[in-house]
């Protein structure tokens, strides 16, 4: 018996080689079936009420405990990855950012995604930025095209440095209201269809989380907007968690085990005092390690990538395994 836990993070899961967009950063469907029969081979399933149990209650979790979330309400975890847990009796977390959802709005950095896997040469997309930098420029106030390529361009353990420069300057660096416009240009010159379309395949619905919800899979908060919090006044960061347990209540989730998926990884202290406030449970992060829930913070949990275990039931398992 064991109070650690391996939680791992999944975003995209599907049919990649029969996709409109094979590079997209994701998991391919059988890639997933055959981590899940690793999964089962090696460790034990867990839900999200009993790792808050083990937390608050003090009860002990099996030996090699695994818990499986999903970020980001993406249509592929309802067609793909649902099917899959529910006939194997194992729990999924699924976190929603709930104006993808109910507004049919695609987020942001979604569309980020779309325009880095339709565009195979990176530096294209580059040298579209940076002309919609000088257009904007002298009405933003903004630094050359070299200062932000020279402060934004470090490569971490997902992407290259160029990949980098792209997501923060569009995610966080430049003003919102930029951000935007810069973002639903490249969006529309690169992808070429419209939004609302594009969301609802993208996007799982109501009903669908409703769906899962009410068939054993636990819904958590992934703020409303997918704001990075900390970046957020903390009034702002109120109204964004407010919104997303008024969403767990709408599609039946129990806030009794409110849990949230912090966007980007990303939260201050105001975010951990908030969340404390309103009664969640748990918070998941993107540092990575395996969870050992007698020391981490239950706010400040780390997850493994998809990528960082194996992904067929034979394979030989790795260094996370514990």
């Amino acid at each position: 018996m064991s109070h650690k836990v391996t939680i791992v993070m999944y975003h995209y899961v599907r049919d990649l080689i029969h996709s409109k967009y094979p590079n997209i950063k994701g998991l391919d469907k059988n890639d997933f079936k055959g981590q899940i029969e690793f999964l089962a081979k090696n460790y034990n399933f867990i839900t999200m009420e009993e790792m808050i149990d083990s937390y608050y209650n003090k009860t002990l979790l099996p030996k090699n405990a695994v818990l499986l979330t999903f970020d980001d309400a993406y249509i592929d975890h309802f067609n793909v990855v649902y099917p899959v847990l529910n006939n194997m009796g194992i729990q999924g977390s699924f976190f929603a950012p709930v104006r993808a959802v109910m507004e049919n709005s695609m987020l942001d950095v979604n569309k980020i995604h779309f325009i880095l896997a339709a565009q195979e040469n990176i530096n294209e997309i580059i040298k579209k930025i940076y002309i919609l930098l000088d257009k904007y420029r002298v009405e933003y106030k903004l630094e050359s095209n070299l200062y932000y390529y020279t402060k934004l361009a470090k490569e971490n353990r997902y992407d290259i440095a160029e990949v980098i420069f792209i997501k923060r300057l569009l995610q966080v660096e430049l003003e919102e209201n930029l951000r935007k416009i810069i973002t639903d240009e490249l969006f529309k010159e690169i992808i070429g269809v419209d939004e609302s379309i594009f969301s609802r395949e993208l996007y799982m619905s109501l009903d669908q989380i409703k769906c899962m919800c009410k068939n054993g899979m636990h819904i958590g908060s992934h703020g409303y907007d997918h704001y990075w919090l900390g970046s957020l006044s903390r009034e702002n960061q109120k109204i964004e968690i407010e919104k997303s347990l008024e969403f767990i209540k709408a599609v039946g989730g129990d806030l009794n085990y409110a849990s949230i998926c912090y966007p980007y990884g990303n939260y201050n202290a105001d975010t951990l005092s908030l969340l404390q406030n309103y009664n969640f449970k748990v918070g998941m992060t993107t540092r990575v390690e395996v969870s050992d829930l007698s020391l981490d913070n239950p706010l400040e949990l780390p997850r493994l990538d998809t990528n960082d275990l194996p992904k067929a039931a034979n394979i030989e398992v790795n260094k996370w395994y514990t």
